[in-house]
């Protein structure tokens, strides 16, 4: 008789102890990460059940497409075939809730979803199955402005958003945005300048944000803000993602800001997703002869409401009265040879040389000025003509 016999209680068993259960999260991270399960199939499989459930269902390929609500609209026999795949998927990555779980707990990532999602994606028309987030919870009582705007940005737009940023989180606005190069980051940049937390809405896992560029931008956004993703960590970007992420940044802002944009593309798509869900939106207009302005100004020739500075922005949010004007951003600092180049363009366009001849300074000298300028948004170089942009 054994020593625990003598107690009372059973022999112990012989073989490997009882896995450890799995975390909810880790449930809702491995639905969200099987193939092609965007934010209406997520929904859709979380109203299924428990999400432990339906995983361990999938794994046996006992769910139905009568088991849920009416499955998303899918041409014939796409739902059908997919539930397949995603069942197929299950069985090969038994594990795979461990390692999400596991994953969600190293990078410090939340989910939201049923009663902790913000009511303000709760309440969407077209709501997140799921948002896996780093950072803050978001404060539906700070007002949210959206600033968007094209990856090739010019260094007037760069030097416009992150002033909007910067001047409104200074009013007490939070600045939303996509990460993205260009505007976005511009934007959020300014936005870190302030006071009021900044939300970054990605289009990728948190441990695989895109793009690499912006990866330390992101975690700064974490330390003071959130950095919301409907993408579990280690699912890489994908394209048809970005559209998705938009109706996100349109959903959560009371306002949409658009920089700079050619006539189509992203910001054109979070215009769309923000007037479907009557948000105001703006547009700051810019050279006549640039790409990246057609946009704006196909936006302003629409109806936008037009934004020359954040005190545009505070009215239409009604933080601030009609003629009151912030203090201006303070005047980029420049070097005496810049400041003389900046003199000289004041007669208008002209060539390099030319410069030269009215400042006196070397070709290396000169080009060293151009380069400081451009990048404050100063001045612009189109077809070897170099011109002043009035900032």
């Amino acid at each position: 008789m054994t020593a625990r016999e003598r107690e009372g209680l059973p022999a112990a068993t012989v073989g490997p102890a009882p896995a450890a259960p799995v975390a909810r999260e880790g449930y809702i991270a491995a639905l969200a990460a099987l193939e092609l399960v965007g934010p209406a199939r997520l929904r859709w499989l979380r109203a299924c059940g428990p999400p432990g459930e339906v995983w361990h269902r999938l794994v046996a390929g006992t769910l139905d497409p009568g088991d849920g609500p009416q499955p998303p609209v899918d041409p014939a026999g796409r739902f059908d075939a997919a539930l397949s795949r995603w069942s197929a998927q299950a069985r090969g990555q038994a594990g795979l809730p461990e390692r999400m779980a596991s994953r969600l707990d190293r990078l410090g990532v939340e989910v939201d979803g049923g009663d902790s999602m913000p009511e303000v994606l709760g309440s969407d028309p077209d709501p997140p199955g799921a948002v896996f987030r780093r950072g803050r919870t978001l404060d539906g009582s700070v007002p949210r402005v959206a600033v968007v705007g094209t990856r090739r940005a010019s260094g007037y737009g760069q030097r416009v958003a992150e002033s909007l940023g910067r001047a409104l989180s200074e009013a007490g606005v939070s600045v939303v945005s996509g990460l993205a190069l260009g505007i976005d980051a511009a934007a959020h940049r300014g936005a870190l300048q302030g006071p009021t937390p900044a939300v970054a809405v990605i289009g990728a896992g948190h441990d695989r944000p895109c793009p690499v560029r912006n990866r330390a931008l992101a975690e700064r956004l974490v330390e003071t803000g959130s950095v919301l993703s409907e993408v579990p960590p280690g699912i890489a970007s994908a394209p048809w993602r970005y559209p998705v992420r938009n109706r996100l940044i349109a959903a959560l802002a009371d306002v949409l800001v658009v920089v700079e944009s050619a006539a189509a593309g992203g910001s054109m798509l979070t215009v769309a997703e923000a007037l479907g869900r009557d948000r105001p939106v703006m547009a700051v207009p810019g050279p006549i002869d640039h790409r990246a302005s057609v946009g704006c100004h196909d936006l302003l020739r629409d109806g936008a409401e037009i934004c020359t500075g954040v005190s545009d922005v505070l009215t239409l949010l009604g933080l601030c009265r009609g003629g009151e004007q912030p203090p201006p951003p303070p005047a980029p600092q420049l070097s005496a040879a810049a400041a003389s180049v900046l003199a000289a363009l004041a007669e208008g366009p002209m060539a390099t040389d030319t410069v030269m001849a009215l400042t006196g300074a070397g070709l290396a000298e000169v080009s060293s000025a151009l380069t400081d300028l451009e990048r404050a948004g100063l001045v612009s170089r189109r077809g070897g003509w170099i011109e002043a942009l009035g900032g």
